[in-house]
This record gives C-alpha cells, sequence and structure tokens, in this order.
C-alpha cells in the first residue's frame, strides 16, 4: 500500500478526515477523528464513542464506527503517516 500512497502528517490526515465526516451524508453531530495510528498499512481513527453511563455502546456509537471504519476504507489507500 505505501509504495502507491502519498506521505502525510497526522494533523494533516486528521483535518482532512474530519472534513470527509462533516461531508458525509451518514454524519451525525459530534463525530469527530481526534487521533490516527498506522497499523499494517491501514490507518486506524480513534475519537469518542458515546457511550452510555455504563459504559456500553449506544446508537450513536455504531455510526461512529460506521465512519471511522469509512475513513480507513477511504483513506488507507491513499495516504501513510510520516510522523
Amino acid at each position: 500500500m505505501q509504495e502507491t500512497s502519498q506521505p502525510i502528517d497526522r494533523q494533516s490526515l486528521l483535518e482532512l478526515a474530519n472534513r470527509l465526516i462533516s461531508e458525509h451524508e451518514d454524519t451525525l453531530s459530534g463525530i469527530v477523528a481526534t487521533g490516527v495510528s498506522q497499523r499494517n498499512g491501514v490507518l486506524v481513527f480513534s475519537g469518542e464513542y458515546f457511550l452510555d453511563e455504563q459504559g456500553l455502546p449506544t446508537a450513536k456509537s455504531t455510526a461512529v464506527f460506521n465512519m471511522f471504519k469509512y475513513l480507513a476504507h477511504e483513506l488507507s489507500e491513499k495516504y501513510h503517516l510520516i510522523d
């Protein structure tokens, strides 16, 4: 993957990811990517997962998971982290 992807720093990638989140038709208010790492060529995004008082996932948790999965799918083939 890295042979054909472009290098990008973490901050620029998070800005791009959050722009994609805000433009996505299925986005919900409050979904924000606050972190990203790279594992075996795959970009892994993180942020608030909106758990309930007992620490269990809510309906919004599923939306966040799906959005971060979308970002990994869209951006992992195009970019690799350089920092």
